[in-house]
């Protein structure tokens, strides 16, 4: 699907680092039965991910803790204030439970008004894109001013629970099935886009987007619960990546989807100027930046050192680039999201 906007603004990208640093090195001290056994190099980890470190939260820390976090940093850096939000959604592949929609809890600690529509996104790697998107129809057909997409991630527990599964087991196929969950990092973001109408000038425009799909590889990124103990009752938490059949087939769907993308936007690869990208790792970004003709220093990335953040990757990577002066206004960016699905969401920005 191609979308075109003309009034949606973006106010603010608020983050949240998490506090714990966690090495690559680190974590293969923790693999050591495993990589003894099976005779791995040390340094295996970095080089085939591209990532040094990432960073976790402390344990049992709430995810609408850091998106909490976040979204008053984005309040703090704008004028749209938090009673003016008439859209609060949570975006997360994490949330705190079933019911309600953590979208609740993070609405009541920043005071958005009791009229805002308030709800949970959920779409693996892309909930916040989708979650900008959903917001920018709503501005576009005037039925909200503003609105604030909020997310948090967290990847202690997965990657301490591979790590204890790699070692129970031993067993070189599950490392490699699992691998891309030892890239996961942890971290917050919000995004607050609107209509324009609160008095800054020169803010960022969201100019159009689209999304495609290829469902039918739906099975090659798990993340979930399944049974341990049926007659306990006892379930498990999981992650599996076929990590070589995820870059091919999503590499094909990018390719697909950057040529729409150029079409909607009417733009040209050497037309656009800087692109933050879905932060999976040094392959995946190698090999897709080659495909859609995008030369690596248009490409802003902060995985090495903060690893995959799942849906905070992108806001995040971008409020980075925007600090660091390498998003300068009138600059075309695109931000490239690619998630299991498998599904691709790509949005073209004036900055």
């Amino acid at each position: 699907m191609s979308t075109r906007y003309s009034r949606v603004r973006l106010e603010a990208i608020g983050y949240e680092l998490a506090p714990v640093v966690v090495t690559s090195s680190e974590l293969e001290e923790r693999l050591a039965p495993l990589y003894q056994k099976r005779h791995l190099p040390v340094g295996q980890l970095k080089t085939l991910t591209g990532v040094d470190e990432r960073r976790w939260w402390e344990p049992g820390f709430p995810v609408s803790q850091g998106a909490v976090a976040a979204a008053r940093h984005a309040l703090g850096q704008c004028d749209v204030r938090p009673e003016q939000l008439e859209a609060v959604v949570f975006a997360s592949v994490c949330r705190e439970q079933m019911e309600p929609a953590t979208a609740c809890r993070v609405a009541s600690e920043i005071g958005a008004d009791r009229s805002a529509s308030i709800y949970d996104i959920s779409n693996a790697c892309l909930g916040v894109i989708n979650a900008i998107h959903d917001l920018a129809n709503r501005i576009e057909l005037g039925q909200i001013r503003a609105g604030i997409v909020v997310a948090c991630e967290s990847a202690r527990d997965i990657n301490d629970i591979a790590i204890d599964r790699m070692n129970s087991s031993l067993d070189l196929a599950f490392f490699t099935k699992a691998l891309a969950t030892l890239t996961g990092g942890s971290g917050a973001a919000a995004v607050i886009v609107s209509d324009g109408s609160f008095g800054r000038d020169e803010l960022p425009r969201l100019r159009g987007g689209v999304d495609e799909s290829s469902p039918e590889h739906h099975a090659l990124c798990l993340w979930g619960h399944r049974p341990l103990d049926e007659r306990l009752g006892l379930r498990e938490e999981f992650m599996l990546t076929d990590s070589v059949a995820v870059l091919t087939h999503g590499v094909e769907l990018g390719v697909r989807t950057w040529n729409a993308f150029l079409e909607t936007m009417e733009w040209s690869s050497p037309g656009i100027d800087r692109t933050i990208c879905h932060q999976v790792g040094s392959a995946h970004r190698s090999t897709i930046l080659d495909r859609i003709q995008i030369a690596e220093e248009k490409d802003f990335i902060t995985f090495p050192y903060l690893g995959n953040m799942g849906t905070v990757s992108i806001p995040l990577t971008a409020a980075m680039a925007a600090e660091r002066g390498v998003l300068e206004r009138g600059h075309n960016v695109a931000f490239l999201g690619i998630g299991s699905g498998l599904n691709c969401l790509m949005q073209g920005w004036e900055w």
